[in-house]
């Protein structure tokens, strides 16, 4: 038989990151309960491009930022018609506003961003920095 020692403080941290879970997945903050489109970032040799999924949002209703190293997008999805039933609203839709920061990996020329919005695609072409492009130069031996 062994004898295991009683912790009394390591029983009440498990038991505060249990309660933390709960509240986390019960309690949910009023920002993540809104719209929160989905990112994609590719990069090319001479750009990174930065698709976001933004159906049912107006192009009025964006608004876009370029930094040096990061992109954020903003914007508000609006509820155009409602129906209730006895008090009662049935959606599975998002609406609301967001509000996302996406990091890029390297230094981007952002006064020469390029944006389209097509079929509730926004797609964003960030140029990279002139001393950021891989160049391959020719090396003379003398």
């Amino acid at each position: 038989m062994s004898l295991i020692l009683y912790n009394p403080l390591r029983e009440m941290d498990s038991f505060q990151k249990q309660m933390n879970q709960l509240f986390d997945e019960v309690f949910v903050p009023s920002e993540r309960q809104g719209f929160n489109p989905k990112a994609e970032l590719t990069e090319t040799e001479e750009a990174y491009v930065l698709k976001l999924e933004l159906p049912g949002i107006s192009p009025d209703n964006l608004d876009i930022q370029a930094t040096r190293d990061a992109v954020t997008v903003s914007g508000d999805r609006q509820d155009t018609h409602s129906t209730e039933k006895d008090g009662v609203r049935r959606t599975e839709f998002h609406y609301g506003s967001f509000h996302r920061v996406i990091p890029v990996p390297g230094a981007i020329q952002n006064s020469e961003v390029k944006a389209n919005y097509d079929a509730g695609i926004l797609t964003l072409t960030l140029p990279k920095v002139e001393e950021a492009k891989n160049k391959v130069v020719k090396v003379q031996l003398s």
